[in-house]
């Protein structure tokens, strides 16, 4: 007898449909709430870091209802034949029109009425830079086959060794080499426990953290507290123009007016693609965190690579952490890094564990703080307690909406022991 191969009934609610369905709830929610509270004073928006440039206004109420409009008509594209082949750009456009119906809302209803999207372009690059730091060096581990949840650790060793080393060297160089090798030492730790010693990945990161915390805040009791000119008191990292390209209009001051941070980071996120996609060293590293024994039977060195993929990983996490000492601040305080290592690996996530997707996702969430703090000084009519809370609602959205629809790599957690 012939057996009839049957076809699987098709999904009613496919990505694009759900993604559809969303923004046009999100379109109506911000025609009827935005629109409502928006004032009819306009909305003004330039590309300059100052509100003095030439700015483009809409009232606040219109543009408030027609930024609504186009979420829902990009909503409505998604459920289209031609969603399915735009997908990004209409989910893209459609996640703007929502920002930008908020921001007529708060622009009409402040006392400033003017946002220069250049400044806070620019201040949503350097929130970023932690988060990017931290993501990179959990896609490297988890890539291998590793957990990397002690990022928060090895962001505070980071901070203060690059505090301390930079005050006794005088050196904001010396400062970010001792970070990386302060990362290195924590992630070092986790792998060895992890690695070696087969201990549950997520504990073992867990009490790095605490033993972090815990050391850099008993050495600034003794050290920098009691001596803050001498051991706590580095330089911050200067500023280097790129000629031509700093002078493009909101791009070139973002991108091109930065410091060593933005530069570094900018350079891993191609370095660290190319690496994994385009090497050797990339393919085995996705082999060991894919499928360990598979690697382990072609001749690769899985336990090895590991631990070498960590200690890179520490390094990065680790230079992540000299931001908090040598750009954000100029000296180290107690548990400043406010668990920024936690939102890193919400980045990680979010960006699928993939060094592009990490930037996207951290440029997300630093846009979240930056607005923040812009409509804090702007007299929002948002209390300042929610306007705080802001990064960390988005980071909790960005993230739920993606369990169960994103793999993470399949060996990721799991010790490997040789046959």
């Amino acid at each position: 007898m012939t057996e009839v191969a049957v076809a699987a009934p098709e999904r009613f609610w496919t990505r694009q449909r759900r993604a559809g369905a969303g923004l046009t709830a999100a379109g109506v929610v911000a025609a009827a709430l935005f629109g409502a509270l928006a004032t009819g004073e306009p909305a003004s928006f330039t590309l300059a870091e100052t509100t003095t440039g030439t700015a483009v206004s809409v009232p606040g109420r219109l543009g408030a209802l027609g930024f609504a409009l186009v979420a829902v008509l990009a909503g409505a594209a998604l459920w289209s034949p031609i969603g399915e082949r735009w997908f990004r750009w209409l989910l893209g456009a459609g996640l703007v029109a929502v920002v930008g119906s908020f921001l007529c809302w708060q622009l009409s209803a402040s006392t400033a009425h003017v946002m220069p999207l250049g400044n806070v372009l620019r201040s949503s690059v350097i929130f970023a830079l932690p988060l990017l730091f931290g993501g990179l060096a959990g896609v490297i581990g988890e890539r291998s086959g590793v957990i990397n949840i002690a990022i928060e650790g090895q962001f505070i060793m980071g901070a203060f060794a690059a505090a301390m080393v930079a005050t006794l060297a005088a050196s904001v160089w010396v400062g970010i080499a001792a970070a990386a090798a302060a990362g290195m030492l924590i992630a070092g730790l986790l792998a060895l426990l992890a690695i070696r010693y087969l201990v549950d990945q997520i504990v073992v990161g867990v009490v790095l953290i605490v033993f972090a915390l815990g050391l850099t805040g008993f050495l600034f009791e003794q050290l920098m507290a009691r001596d803050p000119s001498r051991y706590n008191q580095p330089d911050r990292v200067p500023t280097w123009e790129v000629p031509g390209l700093s002078e493009i209009p909101l791009l070139g001051p973002v991108l091109f007016r930065g410091n060593i941070f933005v530069y570094l980071a900018l350079a891993l996120v191609v370095l660290l693609y190319f690496g994994l996609f385009r090497t050797r060293w990339g393919l085995r590293t996705r082999a060991v965190g894919e499928h360990p024994a598979a690697a382990d039977t072609v001749g690769v060195r899985v336990n090895l690579l590991r631990y070498r993929n960590m200690l890179l990983a520490g390094a990065v996490a680790g230079v992540g952490g000299a931001y908090f000492t040598l750009l954000a601040t100029t000296n180290f305080n107690k548990g400043m890094t406010s668990g920024l290592g936690f939102i890193a690996l919400a980045a990680m996530i979010f960006g699928r564990w993939h060094p592009v997707g990490v930037l996207l996702a951290a440029l997300f969430f630093g846009f979240s703080r930056s607005l923040s703090v812009y409509l804090g000084t702007i007299g929002s009519p948002i209390p300042s307690q929610f306007l705080n809370m802001l990064p960390y609602i988005a980071t909790i959205i960005a993230v739920a909406g993606l369990v169960g629809h994103v793999r993470p790599p399949a060996a990721g957690g799991q010790p490997y022991v040789k046959g």
